[in-house]
């Protein structure tokens, strides 16, 4: 129901676009989703299992970590079965990205200084050019090069930056530009301020995270805070939100802080009120069954679930579908008019039908007007 609004624009840092297989990554591409299996690439049906569950989530891009051999020689089958591009995660052992790179892999997260002498940089690039495979150079806090540590005392944005920097010269005196770059740390702040000056000493795209953020609440907050924040700065290309929790929830925070920012829209958003003594039906209870009987739902859309009638209705007002609690029945709101009171039934199951018919409704307004550009450009 609602538009942008002049206090609602985010500019957007303007950079370089990359390609991780069919995804496009910065330019004026849409900010992607990612996260990372926690399962042993070496076990080929757990990892595509895992990434299965976080495609169903809406994934964009999907991490998985090459440690060893086995893991590279599972590799050809988790990229076969995937149906989003598969960055390899490299540290150290140069043989694993030429061999990630072989394997299929979308992207190598690497940090070219790291994997040895300057053949090895080379053949690893020349894998990575001959495969059509991106980079991302991967700086963090948490491993920093000795030398800047000794140069500045401690892990500070300058140092983060600086690292990032020297391996962007690596790659750019080899003649490699397909890369985009992370400067994670685990400090908010820290983290934060590092990307701020990034942003401003290069036109590469950025992969925004809060690294070792923390089990669910922590790290969700942590990253609210600090990927949300460069997001509203027009910082940030591409997210992954790390949690200690499964890899669906990380997919699932990250596309909230997209949605809460209305940089991308995936899923019903629902707009609830806390609940109160004014509440006509319990609130808390709903909305925790709807989120679980709507998550299926990838239509964008919004649903206001709100208690008594102090604010219900102005919140239905600016929503697809709307309820709003009274005494004598639930007034039920479509595109922000009302349409009809709920007095019996399910309030749950009556929201549910509603949502997936209105989500039927707009797919299929969608194909149509496909179909209508489709034959146009066929004429």
């Amino acid at each position: 129901m609602s538009s942008v609004r002049p206090y609602r624009e985010i500019q957007r840092r303007k950079c370089r676009q990359i390609m991780l297989g069919n995804v496009p990554v910065g330019g004026d591409a849409p900010i992607t989703v990612q996260t990372m299996t926690n399962t042993l690439t070496s076990d080929a049906k757990a990892t595509i299992a895992q990434i299965q569950q976080a495609e169903a989530a809406g994934v964009d891009i999907v991490r998985v970590s090459c440690p060893d051999e086995d893991s590279t020689k599972a590799l050809p089958a988790i990229v076969k079965a995937a149906k989003v591009p598969i960055v390899a995660d490299i540290h150290f052992h140069y043989k694993r990205a030429i061999e990630a790179a072989k394997a299929g892999a979308a992207c190598l997260r690497i940090n070219p200084g790291n994997i040895g002498t300057a053949e090895r940089v080379r053949e690893v690039i020349k894998a990575a050019k001959d495969h059509n495979c991106s980079m991302r150079i991967g700086v963090n806090a948490g491993s920093l090069e000795k030398d800047l540590l000794e140069k500045y005392g401690e892990p500070c944005p300058e140092a983060m930056v600086e690292s990032a920097l020297d391996h962007i010269k690596i790659l750019e005196d080899n003649d490699f530009f397909n890369f985009k770059i992370s400067c994670k740390a685990s400090d908010v702040f820290l983290a934060v301020a590092a990307y701020q000056q990034l942003a401003e000493a290069c036109d590469y795209p950025l992969h925004l995270g809060v690294t070792e953020a923390g089990g669910f609440t922590t790290g969700t907050v942590k990253s609210a805070i600090g990927i949300g924040s460069l997001l509203w700065a027009g910082i940030g290309d591409t997210i992954r939100v790390s949690l200690s929790a499964d890899p669906v929830e990380e997919v699932k925070v990250g596309f909230e802080i997209l949605k809460g920012l209305q940089l991308r829209h995936r899923g019903v958003n629902i707009i609830s009120c806390p609940s109160c003594a004014r509440q006509e039906f319990q609130v808390i209870p709903t909305v925790a069954e709807l989120e679980k009987r709507l998550a299926h739902i990838s239509t964008p859309m919004t649903l206001s679930v709100i208690g008594c009638v102090v604010n219900g209705p102005g919140e239905a007002r600016e929503t697809d579908i709307g309820l709003t609690g009274g005494g004598s029945g639930h007034q039920i709101y479509i595109n922000g008019e009302k349409h009809h009171v709920l007095r019996q039934g399910s309030m749950v199951d009556h929201l549910v039908e509603m949502v997936e018919k209105k989500a039927a409704e707009i797919e299929a307004e969608k194909a149509k007007e496909e179909a209508a550009k489709q034959a146009q450009a066929a004429e």
